[in-house]
């Protein structure tokens, strides 16, 4: 029998993290995004707690709990502040990148001192402008020597200003176009690297976003990632992974949303009688918890289905539409959380305007909803994964990284 319950370890887990957001995030919400980032404290609390370690193995360090557990932690925290998550060190897609793209070696030197302290790791993927005279990045690899430089310039890059390694993606063949790019480790520091400032972005305020330039930095042969010697499948694989993290945040943030206006449609009154009892407002919220449940089903479905090494079409597809699904069940049920707030939910002093914020960044973070519509069909109609089709890139859609 398939069950996509969380276990028994895992609901204890999940109490303790739930216990956690709801009394250590969601009253400070707010403030971190004020503050725009999260306090000192809580990211103290989360790394004591080791839940960014939760799906990484253990012979690298971690607790190898899987992703489906990983995911679960996610949807938990974001039910307390979704923007959280984004500014706590080993939440990033810095952590993805080095499974699925490093060696042994590889993933070893990039995780241990990552998931042994405090520290952030980048990943820089996206860039301002696309490359008007070819597919691929405008930011190269040449070679140099015994390994290669960097030369570009990186837009949307997440906690870029206090990672301690970045994970660059650049074009190394030309000629090749999308499936022509690689992945390099530099580390913050490096000769030629510079983070030049950070984004106003609309909502994840504690996300920290910024723009990194390279000017001819200097990485060595065993800095280059390779994916296990198919690193366009290994890429896919990544952001897939990544994008259901953000998925469940997704999911974590539609039910936060959902319970405070369920409290508000029981609570705000109008010809006698709580508003949530009129038609027109009960199917409202009916409709959004169907949404939301259906939402959380297919996340599960898809972390399990790469924790149980289901054929890696059969994960992608499922993937596919959980993220799609996730995104866009957050964005009606936040929109909706504001309108039935009234006047009230257009104020700063209601959360769910943030919540709505939160909930269209989110949604341009990792593969977006058209891009896992893309990968979805290519899988259904057996065509082939074209890197260039399914992978965020300028020409489509920045990505938030």
């Amino acid at each position: 029998m398939i069950s996509f319950e969380p276990s028994e370890d895992q609901q204890l887990i999940l109490g303790t993290v739930a216990d956690f957001a709801k009394s250590a995030l969601l009253p400070r919400a707010r403030k971190f995004e004020a503050a725009r980032e999260v306090s000192a404290e809580v990211r103290g609390a989360i790394q004591e707690m080791a839940l960014g370690a939760a799906g990484v193995p253990e012979s690298l360090g971690g607790q190898g709990l899987g992703l489906l557990t990983a995911v679960l932690i996610n949807e938990e925290l974001a039910y307390g502040d979704a923007a959280a998550p984004f500014g706590l060190p080993s939440f990033g897609p810095f952590t993805l990148a080095a499974l699925e793209l490093g060696d042994d070696a590889q993933q070893r030197a990039l995780l241990e001192p990552l998931l042994g302290a405090a520290a952030f790791g980048a990943v820089a993927w996206s860039e301002a402008q696309p490359n008007r005279d070819q597919p691929g990045f405008v930011t190269v690899a040449k070679p140099a020597g015994d390994g290669f430089e960097l030369s570009g310039e990186k837009s949307f890059v997440s906690n870029a200003a206090v990672a301690a390694q970045f994970v660059v993606f650049a074009q190394v063949d030309a000629a090749q176009g999308w499936n022509g790019i690689g992945a390099f480790i530099v580390k913050q520091g490096a000769k030629g690297l510079e983070v030049t400032g950070r984004h106003e972005t609309l909502g994840l305020a504690c996300a920290n976003f910024g723009q990194v330039k390279l000017d001819r930095v200097a990485v060595g042969k065993a800095d280059r990632l390779l994916g296990g010697g198919d690193f366009a499948a290994a890429t896919i694989r990544f952001f897939a992974k990544y994008s259901l993290t953000i998925a469940a945040r997704q999911v974590g943030l539609a039910r936060s949303a959902f319970d405070l206006t369920r409290e508000y449609c029981d609570m705000r009154k109008a010809f006698g009688k709580p508003i949530g009892h009129f038609q027109a407002v009960a199917f409202n919220l009916a409709d959004r918890h169907m949404d939301i449940e259906s939402a959380r089903e297919l996340v599960r479905r898809a972390a399990w289905s790469f924790d149980a090494k289901k054929d890696e079409k059969a994960c992608l597809l499922a993937t596919a539409q959980a993220v799609a699904h996730a995104h866009e069940v957050a964005m009606r049920t936040t929109d909706d959380a504001v309108q039935l707030h009234g006047g009230a939910g257009f104020m700063r002093d209601v959360i769910v305007e943030k919540m709505m914020r939160d909930a269209r960044q989110m949604a341009l973070s990792g593969m977006t909803t058209a891009q896992m519509d893309q990968l979805a069909v290519l899988l259904l109609t057996d065509q082939a994964l074209d890197p260039a089709v399914v992978l965020p890139t300028p020409e489509t859609q920045s990505v938030f990284t």
